[in-house]
C-alpha cells in the first residue's frame, strides 16, 4: 500500500503508535511522532513511498516527540529519539519534519558502511548518472531540485550511496531540502512543484522540503552507473558554465565530503578512486537554473 492511500486520521495513528514503516530503499524507517505537522508533511511528502507491515524488520527506529511538561504547551518544543535515545538537542515543535530529514540523514551516514557515503546529490538521465558533491552553500540542492523539474531521476539531494563492489551508486530518491533564497528561486522555476510550507528560525535558516517526482520514487530501486562527477557552485551573475576539473582535487573533495572514507581505509581509497578514473570531473558555474538545464541537457545528450 502507499502512503497516499491512508486517510488522514489513520496516518496520524499509525504516527503515535510507531507503526509506520516508510520503504526508503535500500532501507526501512520506522516513524513515531505525536506532533501534527508532522504527518500533514509526511503525507505531502512520501505520498508515492510504500507502507509496511508494522512487523517488518525495520533498518531505522526514530521518533520526534513533543518535551513534557511547560514546553508542550509553551513555546512547544520536540526532540529526536533513535532507538528510544535522544540524539539531538530539542527544537521548536514546528520543526518536527525537517528533524525527520536531518534525523534520516543522519542515521544513514553515521550507520549504512555497507556503503561509501558520499555528501552529494545524485541525479541520472539516459542510464547516466550525475554525482555533485558540494559543501552546503553551493547550490547542489537548488541545482537538483532544478533538474528533476527538468526530466532528471532524483536518487539523491544529500547522500550518494556507492556500491563499494560494482562502483553503482544509489539513492533513496526522497525530499529534497531546500534553504532560504532558494526556495523562492524553485517556486519560480517550477511553479508545479509540491513544496512544504516554509519553516523559518531553523539552524539552516528558512528551510522547505520538495517532494520528489513519482517516476524516480518508482525508480528508487534502480542503482545508476556514475558519468560525471560535477562540483557545482551557484555565482551570483555568473552565465552557466561548465568546464573540466582536475580529477586529482575531484579525488580530494570526494574523500573529504565522504562520512566514512576513514572507516572503509583502503576500500574507501580504491572505491574513489574507481568512481573518478570511471567519470569525467567536471566543474559547473551558474546563476540561472534555466541555464543550468539546459547545459545539462546538452551534457545529457553528449557522447
Amino acid at each position: 500500500m502507499k502512503l497516499v492511500d491512508v486517510p488522514g486520521a489513520e496516518l496520524e495513528r499509525l504516527l503515535r503508535r510507531g507503526e509506520l514503516l516508510l520503504d526508503l530503499a535500500p532501507f526501512v524507517a520506522r516513524i513515531c511522532s505525536d506532533v501534527e505537522s508532522a504527518a500533514r508533511d509526511i503525507a505531502s511528502m512520501y505520498g508515492e513511498f510504500e507502507i509496511l507491515s508494522p512487523d517488518t524488520f525495520a533498518d531505522f527506529h526514530i521518533r520526534v516527540a513533543r518535551e513534557p511538561r511547560l514546553r508542550r504547551w509553551y513555546r512547544p518544543q520536540a526532540r529526536f529519539y533513535f532507538d528510544g535515545q535522544p540524539a539531538f538537542a530539542p527544537l521548536p515543535a514546528d520543526q518536527a519534519f525537517p528533524m525527520i530529514e536531518w534525523g534520516l540523514n543522519w542515521c544513514v551516514a553515521a550507520h549504512a558502511h555497507q556503503f561509501l557515503i558520499i555528501h552529494a546529490a545524485v541525479i541520472e538521465k539516459g542510464g547516466r548518472a550525475a554525482v555533485l558533491p558540494a559543501p552546503p552553500g553551493s547550490g547542489k540542492s537548488t541545482l537538483c531540485a532544478g533538474l528533476v523539474q527538468r526530466g532528471w531521476r532524483l536518487l539523491s539531494d544529500e547522500l550518494a550511496l556507492v556500491n563499494l563492489q560494482t562502483g553503482l551508486v544509489r539513492g533513496m530518491a526522497r525530499p529534497v531540502n531546500l534553504k532560504n533564497a532558494s526556495i523562492d528561486v524553485l517556486r519560480n522555476f517550477a511553479p508545479n512543484a509540491v513544496m512544504t510550507p516554509p519553516v523559518p528560525d531553523t539552524l539552516k535558516g528558512t528551510v522547505s522540503l520538495m517532494q520528489p517526482p513519482r517516476a524516480s520514487v518508482l525508480a528508487r530501486r534502480e542503482p545508476a552507473l556514475p558519468a560525471w562527477v560535477v562540483l557545482p557552485k551557484y555565482v551570483r551573475g555568473s552565465a552557466a558554465v561548465l568546464e573540466p576539473h582536475s580529477r586529482a582535487r575531484t579525488f580530494l573533495l570526494m574523500a573529504e565530503q565522504s562520512f566514512n572514507y576513514d572507516i572503509h581505509g583502503l576500500r574507501g581509497f580504491e572505491a574513489v578512486s574507481a568512481l573518478i578514473d570511471r567519470c569525467a570531473s567536471l566543474q559547473f558555474s551558474y546563476s540561472d537554473l534555466h541555464d543550468a538545464a539546459r547545459v545539462f541537457e546538452e551534457l545529457a545528450a553528449s557522447a
